[in-house]
């Protein structure tokens, strides 16, 4: 069964076409992307006469000037901004374009979903690191930084996922991400958990992660994979295996790939250390420990 093709009125694709193509060119040009995205937010959120009054410095009330001011991305923070491993200026670069993408989800318009659907086809062109062809991606998608993120050719990311690229992550042609799965690129050590180390996770073209499925950082879902329903993928599942569980396990192998696929005793494999992303911190780096906690060991 394939999709149904859906036809809007001639005078509403017009003007999808119309904001979507304007928003693109401008965000391609040499204006400054910061100013793109405070100027777009205005008119999504039908400000421009509020936001006029407040710039020629009319009075406005204390909630107003808030909401005006966050039209523009120097004025608000993201959580990954308090990343103490980031690479700042490639997250000076996206910081106004994951703005944009979750102010526009925000708003009303994310429910239209040809507007939407092509609205962030295009976004994504402009933060992920590679954005393949016919995208489409749902409401309430969240990325760490977006800038990390490389998808390829006609895939398909549902309603709240999660896409951490505080490492790396790299996602297929073909791939279909149910709603509400999460993909690490990240984890935390068992002891100190300020200790970061990030890692370059990978699912592979052609893979289906189902419901709430979480994929921990630095594992490789292989081509052709099924993950079941609210399985957590702790290690690597081999290409055209169906896995289920938490953690999850390789049951079968697809039918008709049984001859190219490895054998299920063979599955389940951890090439997590080899997909570590090394980073340094700047010398005169100052860093906080947001939880203080003593870490010495009992009788130390």
């Amino acid at each position: 069964m394939t999709k149904r093709r859906v036809v809007i009125p001639d005078a509403a694709e017009a003007g999808i076409r119309g904001f979507v193509d304007e928003v693109d060119e401008r965000l391609s040009g040499s204006e400054d992307t910061y100013e793109v995205v405070e100027d777009v937010l205005v008119d999504l959120n039908g400000d421009r006469e509020s936001f006029e009054r407040w710039k020629n410095d009319e009075t406005v009330s204390a909630a107003e000037r808030v909401r005006l001011q966050s039209y523009d991305p120097h004025n608000v923070t993201l959580e990954s901004e308090y990343y103490a491993e980031k690479d700042e200026a490639a997250f000076r670069d996206s910081k106004p374009l994951q703005w944009l993408w979750r102010q526009f989800d925000a708003s009303s318009a994310a429910d239209n979903v040809e507007f939407a659907l092509r609205f962030r086809e295009m976004l994504a062109g402009h933060l992920f690191a590679e954005a393949g062809e016919n995208l489409r991606i749902f409401k309430g998608v969240t990325m760490t930084y977006g800038h990390n993120v490389s998808v390829g050719d006609n895939t398909v990311i549902h309603d709240g996922v999660h896409l951490d690229d505080r490492g790396e992550l790299v996602i297929g042609h073909r791939c279909s991400i149910s709603d509400g799965v999460h993909i690490y690129s990240h984890d935390h050590d068992l002891i100190d958990q300020t200790e970061v180390t990030n890692f370059r996770t990978v699912i592979e073209d052609d893979v289906r992660l189902t419901m709430e499925t979480m994929v921990r950082a630095g594992t490789k879902v292989g081509e052709n994979a099924l993950v079941g329903a609210k399985s957590v993928v702790q290690s690597d599942v081999p290409a055209h295996h169906v896995a289920v569980g938490a953690p999850a396990k390789s049951v079968k192998i697809k039918p008709g790939w049984e001859d190219v696929a490895v054998p299920l005793s063979e599955a389940g494999e951890d090439h997590q250390s080899e997909r570590v992303i090394e980073y340094d911190l700047p010398d005169d780096f100052e860093d906080f420990d947001e939880f203080e906690r003593d870490l010495s060991t009992p009788g130390v």
